[in-house]
């Protein structure tokens, strides 16, 4: 790959990646586990459930094992992606260079890597409450489908909204075995969380997306955008309030929710859609969010 195409590609070969034996490499970079953002933002909305139900902290148990089960089925969700996209992916820049995109995994040894994945997806899922093994069954749909939204709607974030925040009524469920409104409005608040956050990752791509037809709320919106990113944000902050407010949370917890609200804000406030590297520093300025309001709930327990 020439530096150009290095500098555009978003393959992070260093860190742990490169402590790997070559062989493993490839798979790993299939999994993301060079780039830890997806799995972080995977991880906080079953941390909120988790945090919502627990009393007065989150379950340590139920936390380690969906911090590990968020980085098993991040990568299943990778691989499942790559899969369905590896024609797509060869003709954007960030992402030809992906192990199958570019041929370093075939997709017969791609689907044995998805198969250990989920193997160890259903080990960890076993340990949890009846009602949460059924919910995590039931996300495979929605996993499985999802990288066929981009070609079929101008709203595949929604969908990944749907998706990726499934750790929201799972973590509830695993934590209190039931769900309730509270629970349900979490998963609300993070859907219009991701809405928004993924908008701002997908405008990295909309040049590249309208040129092969890939559609996305980033090309939806266009100059838009930011009316847009406030009112998904804004839904985002006010329905955390509200399933705080219902799961009869401390005043803390709102004094709390400010922190959160304004790194939301900050992000409306100085985003250019035109500048890629700003727009994936934005992105992946949602772990501070989302650890944030994971925080304003543990404290609205404890105060």
């Amino acid at each position: 790959m020439d530096r150009a195409g290095a500098q555009a590609s978003d393959i992070r070969p260093g860190g742990l990646v490169a402590a790997l034996p070559e062989a493993a490499r490839p798979y790993a970079l299939l999994a993301r586990l060079d780039r830890p953002i997806g799995t972080w933002l995977l991880f906080l909305p079953g941390l909120w459930g988790i945090a919502l139900a627990g009393t007065p902290w989150p379950d340590p148990w139920l936390v380690a094992l969906f911090a590990l089960g968020a980085v098993v089925m991040r990568g299943a969700g990778c691989v499942i992606n790559d899969l369905w996209d590896r024609n797509i992916d060869r003709r954007v820049a960030r992402t030809a260079a992906r192990p199958l995109a570019s041929g370093a995994v075939t997709p017969f040894r791609a689907l044995a890597f998805l198969a250990v994945l989920l193997s160890v997806g259903l080990v960890i899922l076993i340990q949890l409450d009846p009602l949460a093994i059924a919910l995590g069954v039931a996300s495979l749909l929605p996993i499985a489908v999802y990288p066929l939204m981009k070609r079929i709607t101008w709203w595949p974030q929604a969908f990944l909204g749907i998706t990726f925040n499934w750790g929201v009524p799972m973590g509830y469920a695993a934590a209190a075995g039931r769900l309730d409104a509270a629970a349900l409005v979490l998963y609300a608040a993070a859907f219009f969380w991701t809405l928004g956050y993924d908008t701002i990752y997908a405008h990295q791509d909309r040049e590249d997306d309208a040129l092969i037809g890939v559609r996305s709320t980033a090309r939806l919106f266009g100059e838009r955008t930011r009316p847009f990113l406030a009112a998904c944000y804004g839904a985002a902050v006010a329905l955390v309030g509200i399933a705080g407010a219902l799961a009869g949370l401390s005043p803390w917890f709102l004094a709390a929710l400010v922190v959160p609200a304004l790194l939301l804000a900050r992000q409306v406030t100085v985003l250019d859609i035109r500048d890629a590297a700003l727009c994936g520093r934005l992105f992946r300025a949602n772990r501070e969010v989302g650890l944030a309001v994971a925080a304003a709930i543990v404290l609205g327990r404890l105060a």
